[in-house]
């Protein structure tokens, strides 16, 4: 592990000095890319604090929203490249390993890509051909361009069975194996990966394993399993996580860990009774002025356990990826509610690093 003994993590990555002030991407640079997802201000350039942050600490970046295809496919005939292009550009321009999110999600889909004119699910035959226009024209745009891709996204729920999207629906198990030739047709060179989020839960790991051995059976490219690190303070279990990324790696994938934030508020329980919707509202929302040091402090210790294991395996983890860049970014503010302020990232809402990493400079 590098070791820097002239500067504390503070100063050195929220500094705005030279170049060869070390960030985040030289601190584990021996062990994986460290990257993060990056919104229009950042892409643009906007954003300018976050965009020096961005290039200081990451060497890899994902496409958080500009690639899903309600934005670059909005209709049949119509594609929107301008959002895509400048994302590519910024990663080329910095040296950055660069992912493409995603070719193939039930969610974020153009709403006319399923269906015929009448408002009824398309053809199998009318499915697979949208689909393999659709990944072929994205994916040979950016060959040799865009390094990595998450050919399809969320497609197994916690039971093990396959999520009841239009792509299934229409096509069934089917619709995975055609993603990754097509895409692997339009960029030999490119990485393949799975992603999906509760890859510890033990029916997703299986289905995952099962999938992931089927695609090598019929001779198709994966790289790697993506396993969203959308976390909190009481889940997921560790123990599991970690027998999750050892079955992966069993498979002779490697594993990323993408989409990773922690939330430091109360977990949000679905089909709860709420009698008082002000109490449940205040609960849900306890520290909008500011995280307590207490909860930060438990907050940081969780996060560097999580930071340590993907260390351990770092043999087989080769990209860890936060989903945003500072606190301020992250999707889940307001979330479940207006109003409700989270702490989930690695850098804080003034793009102070946050002090768990400080251990790693030891």
């Amino acid at each position: 592990m590098k070791k820097i003994l002239a500067f504390g993590i503070i100063g050195i990555l929220a500094s705005c000095g030279t170049p060869e002030e070390p960030g985040l991407k030289d601190i584990f640079e021996d062990h994986f890319y460290i990257g993060a997802a990056l919104n229009e201000a950042e892409i643009t350039g906007r954003d300018t604090a976050g965009v020096e942050t961005i290039i200081r600490n990451f060497n890899s970046i994902v496409a958080e929203n500009c690639m899903k295809s309600e934005v670059i496919h909005p209709a049949e005939d119509v594609y929107d490249f301008t959002l895509s292009d400048k994302f590519v550009e910024f990663g080329e321009k910095n040296g950055m390993f660069i992912i493409g999110h995603c070719l193939v999600w039930h969610s974020q889909l153009a709403k006319w890509f399923p269906y015929d004119d009448e408002g009824n699910y398309v053809t199998p035959e009318v499915l697979k051909a949208r689909l393999k226009e659709h990944i072929t024209t994205i994916v040979s745009r950016y060959k040799g361009r865009v390094h990595g891709w998450d050919v399809v996204n969320e497609a197994i729920v916690e039971d093990g069975s396959y999520r009841k999207s239009p792509f299934y629906e229409i096509l069934g198990e089917d619709f995975i194996p055609l993603a990754f030739r097509y895409a692997h047709e339009a960029d030999p060179d490119a990485e393949l990966y799975l992603n999906d989020y509760g890859m510890n839960v033990p029916g997703r790991r299986e289905a995952y394993v099962k999938l992931i051995n089927r695609l090598k059976e019929l001779g198709l490219r994966i790289d790697a399993v993506g396993m969203q690190g959308h976390m909190g303070m009481d889940y997921p279990d560790m123990a599991e996580f970690e027998e999750s990324l050892l079955a992966f790696a069993g498979t002779g994938c490697n594993v990323m860990i993408t989409e990773w934030e922690m939330s430091a508020l109360p977990t949000v329980k679905s089909g709860a009774e709420v009698s008082d919707t002000v109490t449940f509202r205040a609960s849900m929302n306890p520290y909008p002025d500011g995280l307590p040091a207490e909860v930060s402090a438990v907050w940081n210790e969780r996060m560097k356990s999580f930071m340590d294991l993907f260390i351990r395996h770092s043999d087989v983890v080769t990209r860890v990826t936060t989903w945003g860049v500072s606190d301020d970014d992250s999707w889940k503010n307001d979330w479940p509610m207006k109003g409700r302020v989270e702490y989930p990232l690695l850098f804080d809402r003034n793009l102070q690093p946050k002090p768990f990493l400080n251990e790693y400079l030891k």
